[in-house]
Order: C-alpha cells, then sequence, then structure tokens
C-alpha cells in the first residue's frame, strides 16, 4: 500500500427533501449565487423553482446561467466567469448531473485567474484558488460532486481534458434520489456505466497489499451491477436509486484509490470519443473498457481473474487462471449488453475514419495509463478492437 493524505470537505446531505437546504448552506459561503443548470427538465419538474425559493428564503440572490451540454463546452465556462465577474457572484450552484457540475468548477476556476481557464485544462498553469462550488445533484453518474476534477471540451481542436486539484471539491452536495426518478433510462444506464468505470479505473493497478480497498471497490461494483437492472425495470424504487446514487458518489471520491494508484487509461481514449463525436461519456466507457481489458489482460491475469471471480461471481479455475478472467469479461460484456448499453463503435454512431486522429490526441501529453502504460498504436489498437 502507498502512503497517501485523503482529504474531502465536501458536506453531504443525503435524503428526501435535500434539496431544500440549498439556501442554508449556500448563505454560509457567500450573498449572491450563480445558478447554474443545463436544459428545461430542471425547470419542468419544478426543482429550479425549488431551489429558487430555498435561496430566496436564506436572503441570497441569484443569476442564472442554464445551456449546460453533454460533455460540457468551454465557450459557456468563459460566458459564466464573464458573468460571475459581472454580478460579483461569490459562490456556483451547480443544479444537474456531471457535465453541469463540472462546468460550475470551471467557471469557479476561472473567476478569480487573470489568464484564459483552458490554461488549467492544458497544464500550462496551477491554480491558486477558485469560488466556491455547491451541488444539487440530479444525475447520479459522474461523482463530481465529491471529486477535485472538471472535465471540459474546447471547442477549438475539439479537445477534451480534465483538471483535477482538491480546491475543485465541492463545499456542499444535496442528494436526493427522488430527482432521479424521471431521469430517461439512457441517462439512467450511462450514469451507471460510469460510475462502474470510475471503480474499475481503480482497482486495476499495480500496487499490492490494498486489501481493504479492493473489497470496497468490489462491494461498490457488485452494488451498481445489481441495482441497475432494479432502477430501469422501476424507475422510482427509491432503494435502487439510493444505491447507485450513494455508489457514484463514493466511485469517485476518492476513498476508493487511497494507497492505490490507478490506471484512467480507458477515460483517455474515451474522452477522445466523446470529443469529436459527443457520444455520452458512460456509452463510450461501456465500449472501450471490455475492449481495454482483453488488450492489457496478460499484464496481471490473477488480477483480472480475482476481479471475475469477487465481483463477477464466475467461478475459480486455479489451472486456468486466464479462463476465469476472460469469463469475467465476457459476464461483464453481458451484463452490459443486458442493460442496453453499446459494446462497438457502430452503436455508438462512430464512424472509422477518424481512429488515427484520437489515437494521437489520447497520447500528446505521454502514454496514458498507469496500470498498463499505452502509446498511440496500443490505443489505436483498442479503438480498432471496437469496429
Amino acid at each position: 500500500m502507498r502512503d497517501f493524505t485523503y482529504e474531502n470537505p465536501t458536506k453531504i446531505v443525503f435524503g428526501r427533501g435535500a434539496e431544500l437546504a440549498a439556501g442554508a448552506e449556500a448563505a454560509r459561503l457567500a450573498k449572491k449565487v450563480l445558478l447554474h443548470y443545463g436544459g428545461g427538465s430542471v425547470k419542468r419538474s419544478g426543482l429550479l423553482d425549488r431551489i429558487r425559493g430555498s435561496l430566496e428564503e436564506a436572503g441570497l440572490t441569484a443569476v442564472e446561467l442554464g445551456g449546460v451540454q453533454p460533455n460540457p463546452r468551454l465557450s459557456l465556462v468563459e460566458e459564466g466567469i464573464a458573468l460571475c465577474r459581472r454580478e460579483s457572484a461569490g459562490l456556483i450552484l451547480a443544479v444537474g448531473g456531471g457535465s453541469v457540475i463540472d462546468s460550475a468548477k470551471g467557471i469557479a476556476l476561472g473567476v478569480p485567474y487573470d489568464g484564459p481557464v483552458w490554461n488549467f485544462y492544458d497544464e500550462t498553469a496551477v491554480p491558486e484558488k477558485a469560488l466556491p462550488v455547491g451541488v444539487v445533484l440530479t444525475i447520479p453518474a459522474a461523482g463530481s460532486e465529491t471529486s477535485p476534477t472538471s472535465v471540459v471540451t474546447n471547442e477549438k481542436g475539439w479537445y477534451k481534458r480534465s483538471y483535477k486539484g482538491t480546491i475543485l471539491r465541492p463545499r456542499f452536495a444535496l442528494l436526493n434520489p427522488e430527482l432521479t426518478f424521471s431521469l430517461p433510462a439512457d441517462q439512467t444506464r450511462y450514469g451507471a456505466m460510469d460510475m462502474l468505470a470510475h471503480v474499475l479505473e481503480r482497482y486495476f493497478t499495480n500496487d499490492r497489499d490494498v486489501e481493504l480497498t479492493d473489497r470496497l471497490c468490489e462491494a461498490t461494483m457488485k452494488t451498481i451491477l445489481a441495482n441497475l437492472p432494479r432502477a430501469l425495470a422501476k424507475p422510482d424504487d427509491y432503494a435502487a436509486r439510493a444505491e447507485l446514487m450513494w455508489s457514484a458518489t463514493n466511485a469517485h471520491s476518492g476513498i476508493l484509490d487511497t494507497g492505490r494508484l490507478g490506471d484512467w487509461g480507458s477515460h483517455k481514449i474515451e474522452h477522445e470519443l466523446s470529443a469529436i463525436y459527443d457520444v455520452p461519456h458512460g456509452a463510450g466507457l461501456a465500449a472501450v473498457f471490455p475492449a481495454w481489458m482483453r488488450f492489457v489482460l496478460s499484464h496481471d491475469v490473477p488480477r483480472f481473474a480475482q476481479f471475475a471471480h469477487r465481483v463477477m461471481d464466475a467461478d475459480m479455475n486455479p489451472f486456468d487462471l486466464e479462463d476465469t478472467a476472460l469469463e469475467g469479461i465476457r459476464r461483464l460484456e453481458a451484463w452490459i449488453r443486458a442493460c442496453g448499453l453499446p459494446l462497438t463503435l457502430t452503436e455508438l454512431g462512430v464512424p472509422t475514419d477518424r481512429l488515427e486522429e484520437m489515437a494521437a490526441k489520447a497520447v500528446e501529453k505521454g502514454p496514458v495509463g498507469a496500470f498498463v502504460p499505452l502509446g498511440k498504436d496500443e490505443v489505436l489498437a483498442i479503438l480498432n478492437a471496437l469496429r
């Protein structure tokens, strides 16, 4: 196990009516709030009105910026930075899922910075401060509600890049599973795949003597695997929705990767798919991850066999661990298929004429992945396996 320092200052309010605490929590941090959200669903559901009311009751004023898209755009982040500066907003309140939260974090980074906020994502600058961010979560998936990471797409060149730093962890996150009852089935399945992938990235590590976090990862993955079909079959199943929502938060809070170094190569590969073709992140990960697993399996067959046995309930064949490992991947693919998720580029609606470009972009800053570092040729081979 590696030495580590773990710090997560995000306050979680979980349960029915959690969103009504928005005013009280925001009032501890600012007097004026930028209310940041995506499309019309938060308006149609009445959620935005409830949050506005909570802010007003707490004596706060709010300005608003909607329009966040999946794979959030740098141009809207820049618009939010200008709006916050003009209105002297002191807190960004994100109402939505990972894309809205990531956009809010980008705005929070850019407001106090005298330069292009993309510098942080392009690794040419390190922020010294950021505005506080609060969250009302509506889509459990990315775990951005407690994570130190923001992912943004730059329309100039269609680069999807991330910045990670403790300064970005939200100050509070309000989690009400009831807000997810009305999610379309696709958003539910994409979200669950995203959270599962976050755990898989941490699970496949070269570090040894990490039994506790192995078991925590395995429990989280099994919870996701069991509860996504329940939520798809009965969208208002509070227990299933609560399990998924809390799994998403824990998958990306940082606790599962204490003492270990995860991989993250699959995420870097998928970022190129969603940057250029705007595919849903979870859908892209559903296709990429099994292909990555098959490509790197030989690097640590016992770990893949452990995954197969402990997570996918495959019988352990002590005389042929590779057979066990492959059975685990097959079972994961069967679960992905049964849940209505894609496994190929065709199913994603992605043509094959820009695979070379995606592979090159993925490794512009060097090899991707820590479990098995991948260069351009290796990334291209994984992309080609998705044909």
